[in-house]
């Protein structure tokens, strides 16, 4: 009997042997304590279209280490596969856990910001109304598919001309429009900023100016509200930003209005200063800020606008996207500039068809 029971324990030993061999490397390392599902992202991005606008945004937010998953969207394939491998090959250095991939925008499920930069460039000859209609008709594919599998995100439009296409996001979105929101002058007057601060040779962040209305040729800068510490350089100087500027101060925003067709001409596009303004306004949206930013957002009965255009105004972006614009004191040139600004953009939008 004895015997019997010492062949019966040899045997359960190579049984318990054979298990332990056969297990997984993983399985020996770990043991895990929860079986449940996994918890959804609470911070994830989303960035549609892989071109160079749209990979200098993904990569200024990785470096600022903002979210908890990043996913990109394209409908080409292979370049979509190839980006997303070559940021998950840097991982090591990157505190971002999860990179995901897909054509299909089931992967974009639960963002809570999705930046928006695919779209066609405009062909020579072709006028802004056709350029912008042959995006109306990408984005009502793009758009619904977004709010369908992430309904309570915030939308950031950085694709151009990017006043107008951030009003065809929200028609299409059924969003409000706090939520839909345009990288509008943001970029703009990082560079009037920089190119003014230069000139004084302090840091950007010791000049305060702001470009507001059109992101484009039509943009307003408010001359009366730049200033150094607190002193106004229109009372330095009262002409300053006028013809009749001894010093040509007006110049500098011929500078920010030319930068971007300088920019390509150089170098065939424009990527690295739109991420990082693109990362900026993402950090503000994602961490709840409350900071200002001139964005792109709803105009409509502000300044004497009538119209349902999107324009740039100073916005306080937190995490419900923008949740007030300030209302900054223009002059009547200034405020004239913006109704100008405003009645380009409808003579477009309104002749638009399918919105």
């Amino acid at each position: 009997m004895l015997i019997s029971w010492w062949y019966l324990y040899l045997g359960a030993q190579s049984i318990y042997r054979q298990v332990v061999n056969m297990a997984s490397v993983l399985q020996k390392l770990i043991t895990p304590l929860f079986s449940g599902p996994a918890e959804p992202p609470r911070n994830k991005v989303t960035v549609v279209g892989v071109g160079q606008v749209g990979m200098a945004c993904a990569v200024s937010i990785l470096l600022r280490e903002l979210v908890d998953e990043l996913a990109l969207v394209d409908v080409m394939e292979d370049k979509l596969k190839g980006e997303m491998m070559d940021l998950q090959h840097g991982s090591l250095f990157l505190k971002t856990p999860k990179i995901v991939s897909g054509k299909d925008y089931s992967v974009t499920m639960n963002s809570r910001i999705v930046v928006v930069t695919a779209g066609v460039r405009q062909q020579e000859g072709e006028s802004r109304l056709n350029l912008v209609q042959r995006n109306v008709n990408i984005f009502k594919h793009i758009i619904p598919q977004i709010v369908r599998y992430s309904p309570n995100c915030v939308l950031i439009v950085v694709s151009n001309p990017v006043d107008i296409l951030t009003y065809v996001t929200w028609k299409l979105s059924g969003l409000p429009k706090h939520r839909v929101i345009g990288s509008g002058t943001n970029l703009d007057s990082a560079r009037f900023r920089y190119l003014m601060a230069e000139r004084l040779g302090i840091h950007p962040t010791s000049f305060n100016g702001w470009i507001l209305g059109e992101h484009g040729d039509s943009s307003v800068p408010v001359w009366s509200g730049a200033n150094v510490a607190g002193v106004n350089l229109q009372k330095l100087n009262p002409d300053i930003g006028k013809d009749s500027d001894r010093e040509n101060w007006k110049e500098t925003h011929k500078m920010v209005v030319d930068s971007a067709y300088e920019v390509i001409r150089l170098k065939g596009y424009t990527n690295w200063a739109i991420g990082l303004s693109v990362a900026d306004l993402t950090e503000s949206l994602i961490k709840n800020m409350h900071r200002v930013h001139p964005v792109s957002t709803m105009v409509k009965g502000m300044y004497g606008i009538s119209d349902e255009v999107y324009l740039s105004l100073p916005c306080v972006l937190n995490s419900s996207g923008v949740s007030s614009v300030v209302n900054m004191t223009l002059t009547q040139d200034e405020v004239s500039q913006l109704k100008k600004s405003a009645d380009m953009l409808w003579n477009i939008q309104k002749n638009l068809k399918d919105l």
